[in-house]
């Protein structure tokens, strides 16, 4: 078949950083024995089902947010996360699969034609175009993970989805998957597994058997929010906000055990989570009903329906039931967005409000920044209807910061907006993480000396100590694995909620140590004065920067560090630390040492004249060094050093000149040492080790985060 050509495509948006390292799902869909089937079709024939069947897969990729990279012949490529992710790009992808093959499965086209397709979906790195990662333009990724999908395809059974090892972990427990015979693909590693998608399964729900950590505080204040409203009859909101690993369900779990009752009267608990699928935006509200009335998730839909009625002829009149009843299991069986799911919410909230009436009620969910605005609705009117009842009622919402601004504060009685608290997460100390590391060794039977090289690169995230800790149990090594899949999506997630700028800043600022500035962000990329603070401020507010003295800025996990060096092609990440060696030894240096305040930076310089130092033959590279101020020589009694050791350096006046590659001693390494401290006052002869252009996208040494002085 020939290929469609797409329309013109609109003028795409500036990105500043206009090629990216992603981690990317690629969905490849090809018709079964179209040779065939063109051969025996009149063109006109051919044309007719060529545009039904293209349309039909442009259709269902939309829906589940995935952009056509190409067509080819009679079959579609497209791309999954190219632009930004979700952290669910292999699940939207493998869904969309699926319901591609329910489409076109028996179903006849124009002309009475009825197709099969098979499609085939990996995931793996590879570098995008953000320009062009949109419908129709072709060569937006480049990657071997493009071969990989079309090749999969080709070893599914027609009407089947078939899926690498990579979208297998990162789909484990949200799709119902079987394992077929290992494929043999063509210049790679010589043996892959290969799974088939069967349908979509049920979330897996969170282990929390380990203690809880470091949570003592925003455990008791949440407690005691709930405990107030029970007590005085007037409903509280809490919202608990923290980040992606920050523990927000593993307190919640903790939550309902320690607040069982109140006063010897037992607190009923109604807890749901908002799934990472858009296909049914009231599912959230649904599980509320299950528990309240006591069904399971895999409860027959006549055991549903039959204990469903009994509780409710003890809170609605007869004449309410019969309307409430239709309503309530339409809810259960589909809760779309249909006007029918939306009654049935209404009659949900009706029956939890019931509940509260009778027995203190929590209402709790988590991950409510998946939550359709359906959701959001159902949760302000009634928590608003238990307050003008005065009903024993706590809405507890989990979510990340960036989500708290999108819901207006509830209010209690006569508009009162004591009726809302917000507890925020904070990242553990160093003591508190290495408690949660050695338990989490210990029950994954790891070593606990690993706490030493595992303790930097958590960064005070419990999440991230559960993802590296399970990366090692499942590889069975003994030494600090690299950064785990699942933490590379998390993490990506998070960075991708910014926009074009906020990215390219966060990119820039991860090659410079803690502390880091505006004007030193902008000094890094080139940028005029003013661009790079706004950018700040929109990431702290989404809690990817914390405050880090004196007056400056540093990444909120090493792990963001990570996945935001990795996103840089090479040779624009050794720029950027070319630049980053000439803003921390020209300029914070001179900022930081108390002694050098004559010698302060002027005006802004221009991009072109933050170039990194050209670098020397013979094993040197140029580093900006002071011209040193001697002291008077120590006595040979003294047994002080030589006067040359004896030296204090001063960063006045400064000059550039050699410096042996042998004297420069970093501390730690971005992307892999954590969130570095503050830079010291460094003396001449101390540099900054600067990555080859030359390098792997991942695995290298990124640029120091501090350096120290190092042995004469």
């Amino acid at each position: 078949m020939c290929t469609v050509v797409a329309a013109a495509p609109r003028v795409p948006p500036r990105w500043p950083v206009p090629q990216e390292r992603r981690t990317v799902t690629v969905l490849f869909v090809d018709i079964v024995g179209s040779t065939a089937l063109v051969n025996r079709l009149d063109p006109e024939d051919v044309r007719a089902l060529q545009l039904a069947y293209f349309d039909t897969v442009a259709a269902v990729l939309r829906r589940w947010q995935g952009a056509v990279e190409k067509y080819i012949g009679d079959a579609v490529m497209a791309l999954f996360g190219a632009r930004a992710s979700d952290g669910f790009d292999a699940y939207r992808a493998v869904r969309a699969g699926l319901e591609i093959q329910r489409e076109l499965d028996g179903r006849p086209l124009p002309g009475g034609v009825a197709i099969r397709v098979r499609v085939g979906v990996a995931t793996g790195e590879a570098v995008v175009d953000l320009a062009a990662a949109r419908d129709g333009l072709h060569g937006a990724a480049s990657g071997a993970v493009m071969t990989t999908a079309a090749r999969l395809q080709e070893h599914a059974p027609p009407g089947g989805v078939v899926c690498c090892a990579a979208t297998h972990r990162a789909t484990a427990g949200l799709v119902a998957q079987r394992r077929l015979t290992p494929v043999t693909v063509p210049h790679r590693a010589p043996v892959t597994g290969v799974w088939q998608a069967l349908g979509p399964g049920l979330p897996p729900a969170g282990r929390h058997d380990g203690p809880l950590v470091g949570r003592r505080r925003e455990l008791a204040t949440v407690r005691d929010r709930i405990t107030q409203a029970v007590r005085e009859r007037r409903p509280r909101w809490v919202s608990v906000v923290g980040a992606s690993g920050s523990g927000r369900s593993r307190l919640l779990h903790e939550l309902a055990g320690a607040v069982a009752t109140v006063d010897g009267t037992p607190v009923r608990w109604c807890v749901a989570a908002c799934p990472p699928y858009p296909d049914q935006p009231l599912a959230p509200v649904a599980r509320l009903l299950r528990v309240a009335v006591g069904l399971g998730a895999d409860e027959p839909a006549s055991v549903a329906r039959t204990r469903l009625a009994a509780v409710l002829v003890g809170l609605l009149a007869p004449s309410r039931l019969a309307a409430a009843l239709p309503a309530l299991d339409r809810l259960l069986t589909a809760p779309d967005a249909t006007p029918a799911a939306a009654e049935g919410a209404g009659w949900c909230q009706e029956v939890l409000l019931r509940l509260a009436a009778g027995r203190p009620l929590v209402v709790a969910i988590d991950d409510l920044d998946r939550a359709a605005p359906a959701v959001d609705r159902f949760l302000h009117a009634l928590f608003t209807t238990a307050a003008a009842r005065e009903l024993p009622l706590a809405v507890v919402a989990l979510h990340r910061p960036d989500r708290a601004g999108a819901l207006p504060p509830p209010t209690g009685p006569a508009g009162s907006t004591d009726a809302s608290s917000r507890v925020p997460l904070r990242p553990l100390t160093p003591m508190q993480t290495g408690r949660l590391l050695r338990h989490l060794l210990i029950r994954a039977d790891r070593p606990v000396s690993l706490v030493a090289s595992l303790l930097p690169l958590v960064g005070g995230t419990p999440g991230h100590a559960a993802a590296y800790v399970h990366e090692l149990a499942e590889g069975g090594g003994c030494a600090a694995p690299p950064l785990p899949e699942a933490l590379r999506r998390a993490v990506g997630a998070e960075l991708d909620r910014l926009d074009g700028t906020g990215r390219a800043v966060l990119m820039a600022a991860a090659v410079l140590p803690a502390g880091f500035t505006a004007e030193e962000v902008e000094r890094v990329l080139g940028w005029s004065p003013g661009r790079v603070r706004p950018a700040l401020t929109t990431a702290a507010a989404a809690g990817l920067l914390i405050p880090h003295p004196p007056g400056g800025h540093a990444l909120a996990s090493p792990a963001l560090r990570r996945v935001a060096t990795d996103r840089l092609p090479r040779r624009l990440r050794a720029g950027y630390a070319r630049r980053a060696v000439d803003v921390v030894m020209c300029h914070r240096l001179r900022r930081t040492d108390p002694a050098g305040t004559s010698a302060a930076p002027g005006p802004h310089r221009p991009a072109a004249a933050w170039q990194a130092p050209p670098v020397h033959p013979a094993g040197t590279v140029a580093v900006p060094v002071a011209t040193p101020q001697v002291a008077p020589p120590a006595t040979a009694s003294s047994g002080a050093e030589p006067p040359a050791a004896a030296t204090r350096v001063l960063p006045s006046a400064p000059s550039t000149r050699p410096v042996p590659l042998s004297r420069l001693r970093p501390v730690r390494a971005l992307g892999a040492g954590g969130s570095p401290g503050p830079i010291p006052v460094v003396p001449a002869g101390v540099g900054i080790a600067v990555p080859s252009a030359s390098g792997s996208g991942r695995g290298e040494a990124a640029p120091p985060s501090r350096v120290e002085r190092s042995a004469a």
